[in-house]
């Protein structure tokens, strides 16, 4: 009589496994992946406070970001014209469609698998709703927002520290780029809070639920998005910092010079680019990434050895008394300093230029002086308008 064909104890599992137990009592068709944020939104109740708060038409096309399984699809698609479920897990593609199929709203579905972010751009759309996995949400923010024709409204839910980021106002201790940002190209409410009990599997975070209404036409400023944002990303990078401190950073300078010459070379301004002759004194002098006191204290420190060297300079009728011995490490002092090399780096008359064009912007501007933090939205216009006027972008 033939053996009984043994179970394989080491079979190697699939993602379609189920992972039931007696102990874990899961039921799960699937794992969960973490990796792409994959955190159910299990409460109905919550599914239907996020499409009536986006205020759907019939002839809406909604654009959802990471579908899931499909809880906030399926309401979606009963209010609105078609819907673009953008999903980067194939698994969860399927259980999308699978949902649907055989329905009217199967007609009414589009599944795009792919990664959102790194799509050339979000499909046109009325709407964009989203249980946003964490570690995209604010790469998609600023997709939206540099949209040629951003969506009506966006509701989104985000983790509550970067929601409350979105909806920070200057002075807070979460204001930042992406505060500023979101409510100058937008305006941004908060709609509700959701517990981490409400998914599955639960997050180790709270959740908040807002509200996105992007400008569009007359009322959207007329600036480009990455000028805009170009500005901010340097005011931002030291937020604590003074604006002076931050635009005195050697990459900072080297950027606006690299810029004004494209600016200058689009509009036929002749520039110098020869180096200049005290390059040696400004390459000793670039400490400028520090803050005031820094500077001060530097100068300081100069003040006194100007002070040693007129001190010397009235014992130099005594030279005829001077030791051989001292008179000989005097020379050999004289000859090192007679030979100091250059430095490794001059700098050019543009470069001298482009620095003094940024200290008479923060200077007339009176916000040099001024955190990042500090500044609202008009701060930061009355800035980009003022190097503007000096020829100098950030795009």
């Amino acid at each position: 009589m033939p053996k009984a064909a043994k179970q394989k104890k080491n079979a190697a599992s699939g993602p379609y496994d189920r992972k039931g137990s007696k102990s874990s009592g899961s039921t799960n068709i699937f794992r969960f992946d973490k990796d792409y944020g994959q955190h159910i939104l299990k409460n109905p109740g919550i599914s239907d406070a996020i499409v009536e708060k986006a205020f759907l038409k019939p002839t809406d096309v909604v654009v959802e970001v990471g579908p899931g399984t499909g809880n906030i699809t399926v309401r979606a698609l009963e209010k609105a014209k078609k819907v673009i479920a953008i999903e980067l897990d194939p698994r969860m593609g399927a259980e999308v469609t699978k949902r649907v199929q055989g329905t009217p709203m199967a007609k009414k579905l589009e599944l795009i698998l792919g990664d959102v972010i790194k799509m050339p751009q979000i499909p046109p759309c009325d709407a964009l709703i989203s249980n946003t996995p964490y570690q995209i949400s604010s790469p998609l923010i600023f997709k939206m927002l540099s949209m040629p024709n951003p969506p009506r409204v966006a509701v989104l839910m985000f983790q509550r520290e970067f929601a409350k980021r979105l909806v920070a106002r200057p002075g807070d201790a979460l204001y930042s780029r992406l505060s500023v940002n979101v409510n100058f190209w937008a305006t941004c409410k908060h709609i509700m809070k959701v517990g981490k009990q409400n998914f599955k599997p639960p997050p180790k975070v709270e959740s908040d639920v807002v509200r996105i209404e992007p400008l569009i036409g007359s009322a959207r400023p007329n600036i480009a998005f990455e000028e805009f944002d170009g500005l901010l990303r340097i005011a931002f990078n030291r937020k604590n910092k003074t604006l002076r401190a931050a635009f005195s950073i050697k990459e900072v300078l080297a950027l606006c010079e690299r810029n004004y010459k494209v600016y200058c070379s689009l509009n036929n301004i002749p520039i110098d680019e020869s180096v200049a002759e005290d390059a040696g004194a400004d390459d000793a002098d670039d400490g400028m990434d520090v803050d005031m006191e820094d500077d001060n204290a530097d100068d300081k420190d100069d003040d006194d050895n100007d002070n040693d060297g007129d001190q010397d300079g009235n014992e130099d009728d005594d030279d005829d008394d001077m030791p051989a011995f001292f008179k000989e490490l005097k020379a050999v002092d004289d000859a090192k300093a007679a030979s100091k090399t250059p430095a490794r780096n001059p700098k050019s008359k543009v470069a001298l230029v482009v620095r003094a064009k940024v200290n008479k912007v923060l200077t007339a501007t009176k916000l040099g002086e001024k955190r990042a933090r500090q500044c609202d939205q008009n701060d930061f216009l009355k800035l980009l308008l003022a190097f503007h006027e000096e020829g100098i972008h950030f795009s």
